[in-house]
């Protein structure tokens, strides 16, 4: 028996041995790559990849969160990039950054909104102050050929000294940039517009851009994004501002007039405080033994005008109506709507219009009290008629 059970485990354990070496010398490693997205840091900042790039050029690259932090920042050998979203800046902040830029700093800003001809401005203080307008590009509203449903991207180009070929860039071909007064030193430009404009501004310069997306994470490594930003900034340090958030009024208020805010706050509390008090004695509620039958009789109308509507009263009204109708008349029913009226017109004595008026179909909107009541006086009369 012990024999038996001995040969049995070896057969087992050489089947499985079999097993597993056929497992073995079968399966195929191979590795699989999980997309798992974005970073929380590339989530949280927009221009992440261009930071790195830049600072693989050998730039020195900080971001900050306001302008309060750049007052600090030395003009001459830094380049400032104004990516964000400045509808709040105020005239003085503009003011600074242009001086700034004119004492040997490099500004880059991106064309928020487009100009208008009518009012001689844009509403983007720092591109008026420029003389730099933005529009609708021609193609903007071009329909798509059917034939070329595939189109080739309209790149815009730029040219470079000493280079023969032009350097490729997705800018978004919707805008275009105009000099009026013809400040540009250069410009890159796709087919029908103008996606980039550098002018000299004092001792440093300025350039402006339709669009700071090719700049992204997503696009910044398709075709030459990457080497313009490096190009546009290169022997400075790279601040980019992406996010412009200006402090509230109450926000200031607090930091520089605390004790005035504090005495306003005192002082609307006891204009409320004044004007909540009793300038009588309470009035005691109405006893209950005084209330009538008519009182109850208006708040059930009323608990029933609020709860179900005018229209469900209104139609409970017709149906009465009709019932009675067909008592006083068997058959009225499957009369058409004309000869109804006519049977209602000779039941009741009332004329024609009072009742199409009456079981007429219901309007849509709610009606003013004095058409309510009317509606309800003319069905009664009806009801009571039959």
């Amino acid at each position: 028996m012990n024999r038996l059970l001995l040969w049995t485990g070896l057969l087992l354990a050489c089947l499985l041995g079999a097993g597993a070496f056929y497992a073995w010398h079968k399966a195929i490693p191979y590795e699989e790559v999980v997309d798992r997205g974005p970073s929380p840091e590339a989530q949280a900042n927009p221009y992440l990849a261009a930071e790195h790039f830049l600072r693989q050029q050998g730039l020195a690259v900080a971001h900050a969160n306001s302008l309060e932090g750049l007052a600090d920042l030395p003009p001459k050998g830094n380049s400032l990039l104004l990516l964000g979203e400045r509808s709040t800046m105020t005239p003085g902040q503009v003011n600074q950054l242009l001086d700034w830029a004119k004492s040997g700093g490099h500004l880059l800003v991106v064309a928020e909104a487009l100009w208008d001809e009518e009012t001689g401005t844009s509403g983007d203080l720092l591109l008026d102050r420029l003389n730099i307008h933005q529009a609708l590009s021609e193609a903007f509203d071009e329909p798509a050929s059917p034939r070329n449903k595939k189109k080739a991207p309209d790149l815009t180009k730029l040219y470079v000294d000493n280079e023969t070929a032009p350097a490729y860039f997705n800018f978004d071909t919707d805008f275009n940039l105009t000099d009026p007064k013809h400040l540009a030193q250069f410009s890159a430009n796709s087919a029908k517009s103008s996606h980039l404009m550098q002018l000299d501004f004092g001792q440093g310069s300025v350039t402006v851009v339709t669009d700071s997306d090719v700049w992204k994470n997503a696009a910044i490594g398709h075709y030459d994004n990457a080497w313009l930003l490096w190009y546009l900034n290169q022997g400075t340090d790279v601040t980019l501002l992406f996010h412009t958030d200006v402090d509230s009024l109450l926000t200031l208020l607090m930091r520089y007039f605390p004790q005035a805010v504090v005495a306003l706050v005192a002082l609307i509390a006891l204009a409320l405080w004044h004007a909540g008090m009793r300038q009588g004695p309470i009035q005691a509620p109405a006893p209950r033994a005084r209330r009538q039958l008519q009182e109850h009789l208006q708040a059930s109308a009323d608990f029933l005008l609020r709860r179900v509507g005018q229209g469900a009263l209104l139609r409970a009204l017709q149906q009465d109506i009709q019932r009675a109708a067909r008592r006083r008349h068997p058959g009225f029913e499957h009369l058409e709507t004309a000869e109804q009226w006519q049977v209602l017109e000779r039941l009741t004595h009332q004329p024609l219009h009072v009742i199409s008026q009456a079981l007429g179909p219901l309007a849509a909107k709610r009606l003013n009290s004095a058409d309510f009541s009317r509606q309800v006086a003319c069905l009664q009369t009806l009801r009571n008629a039959l």
